[in-house]
């Protein structure tokens, strides 16, 4: 750049208005829009699960046809998982990061403007894949979000579009992975050590991590159906000697690991909110980060215990029915360490809070649901019953989505300088839990009386507990009116946050908690500290 143009440049100043957020490589901007999308994201897959719940309120097909049925199935699941709670995930890593870590912004702030980007077009991609049969794009896409051949082979031309929206999505997962990773690498405050790092900074290392090794199968795996649907190849075609199995083998690589890329970053909003509510240290804080890398490392070698089906040998089946069983451990060790975090702390019961003590108590019983359909000769019953729907929800929705609210109402403050309603908040919670649970605690029953996943009709026998699910499922959708209110409220203003919104959030330290170490200098697990 010339001295004239510099000059100019800074005559200018900063951008304003669409050009601010459009070429933004401010890290608390982007952030900002990460949330946003998501955010919008959420209230569109939320509408399409309301939908599923709608129709399946009674026997019989009501309001859409089957294919059109498991396309929302398919939509809601791609929406959910790359739309909602992964970019929500990261626009708080993107906020928060380099804060916690004492970096001036991300390590490469034009890469991190690209991976926002990105998403837009890939959430537009993904809509078209939902509409085109409507106008002469062939068979809906009507797989599941596994996308499994040979029915994604013969799907119409919305599967193309998810494809590509998938290589797009994947592009902006590893363009943001590598970002994260080399700021929380080279841009450490001095003094700002491996084991000082907060926990959420720690659950974001290895996410970013999990990310980059497991997203090329996918692209791979989707590279050769686009392939076999286009250009003559046989990859997952058994009628020209390939195998379908193979697409399952490098979807579920991908698949069972983004689970943990779902999983990680709320666990380490928990390892913020629950100490600064028990006015006490973190317990166990470097257990935890080993746990968690142990929890990764594990994560990526389970993949094919959703296959158990498929006629894999007694060797392989064993192994990853060991393999899966023992996950359990990792999990179940880090929700002792946050339960011992809490003991004989001086705790309080704000929304944030509320959110991280739902989170124990419901994904430890996702967790014992993991483990029965971890056993083979009980998962050969259970697979692709809604017995595993109400398992996988029970994991993402607490494990996941909740994990998020926490720190929404957490971090809110910060964000926009003002507290939210706290009443609003508790009752969001309460309603949001309710009505989740009412949702998916009956499908267990239903799952194991034998009533299959992805289906749009079913025996008149399971209509009492699907008339219950519906109702909770419609309930569960309408809370999230209130969170939309709660945060429009609180962006437009109201009770200025102070210096310390949460009272006593860590005794003897000025400040928010996300300025302080984590660990902090102290222990002291025999008095609880006084709250004035």
């Amino acid at each position: 750049m010339t001295a004239e143009a510099l000059d100019n440049h800074h005559d200018h100043g900063p951008p304003k208005g669409y050009k601010r957020w459009l070429f933004s490589t401010n890290h608390k901007d982007i952030g900002t829009m990460y949330l946003i999308f998501a955010t919008v994201m959420l209230f569109l897959g939320g509408g399409m699960a309301m939908l599923i719940r709608a129709e399946l309120f009674i026997p019989g097909l009501q309001l859409v046809e089957p294919n059109f049925y498991n396309n929302m199935v398919t939509n809601h699941a791609l929406v959910m998982i790359f739309g909602a709670i992964m970019p929500a995930a990261a626009g708080m890593a993107n906020w928060m990061i380099p804060m916690m870590i004492g970096a001036p912004d991300m390590a490469l702030p034009r890469l991190n403007n690209l991976s926002f980007w990105l998403l837009p077009m890939a959430a537009i991609m993904l809509v078209m894949a939902m509409v085109v049969p409507f106008f002469g794009g062939g068979a809906p896409v009507a797989t599941g979000w596994t996308l499994y051949p040979p029915l994604s082979v013969q799907a119409g031309m919305g599967m193309d579009l998810t494809i590509f929206a998938i290589h797009t999505l994947g592009i902006s997962s590893i363009l943001a992975s590598i970002n994260i990773i080399t700021t929380i690498i080279n841009m450490r405050a001095p003094g700002m050590t491996w084991m000082k790092m907060p926990l959420f900074v720690w659950a974001w290392f290895f996410t970013a991590f999990l990310l980059i090794l497991v997203m090329p199968a996918l692209a791979g795996g989707v590279t050769m159906l686009l392939f076999d649907r286009h250009f003559g190849t046989s990859f997952f075609d058994a009628a020209g000697g390939g195998d379908p199995v193979l697409f399952q083998h490098l979807f579920w690589f991908f698949g069972h690991p983004e689970v943990y890329v779902l999983l990680l970053p709320s666990i380490g909003v928990l390892g913020t909110v629950i100490p600064a509510f028990s006015r006490k240290p973190l317990f166990g804080y470097k257990p935890l980060v080993y746990w968690m890398g142990f929890l990764t490392a594990l994560g990526l070698v389970v993949w094919a215990h959703h296959q158990y089906t498929i006629g894999m040998s007694v060797a392989a089946t064993t192994y990853f029915m060991i393999g899966t069983i023992l996950v359990s451990i990792p999990i179940g060790l880090m929700l002792f360490n946050f339960i011992f975090t809490m003991w004989r702390g001086a705790m309080t019961f704000e929304t944030p809070m509320l959110f991280a003590i739902a989170i124990i108590l419901m994904f430890a019983f996702a967790g014992t649901t993991g483990v029965m359909l971890a056993v083979v000769p009980a998962d050969m019953q259970y697979h692709d019953t809604y017995f595993v729907v109400a398992h996988f929800h029970y994991a993402l929705i607490p494990g996941a989505l909740f994990g998020l609210y926490a720190g929404v109402f957490y971090w809110l403050p910060k964000w926009t300088g003002y507290m939210y309603d706290e009443t609003l908040g508790k009752i969001f919670f309460w309603w949001t839990t309710i009505a989740f649970n009412v949702t998916f605690f009956p499908q267990h029953f239903v799952g194991l009386a034998g009533m299959p996943r992805r289906i749009a009709d079913y025996s008149a026998q399971f209509t009492d507990i699907n008339i219950i699910s519906s109702i909770g499922g419609i309930m569960f959708g309408l809370s999230h009116l209130l969170f939309l209110y709660i945060i429009i409220k609180t962006v437009r203003g109201g009770k200025p946050a102070e210096a310390k919104s949460w009272e006593g959030a860590q005794i003897g330290t000025p400040g928010l908690e996300w300025t302080v170490a984590s660990p902090p200098p102290f222990h002291t697990f025999t008095t609880p500290p006084v709250v004035k």
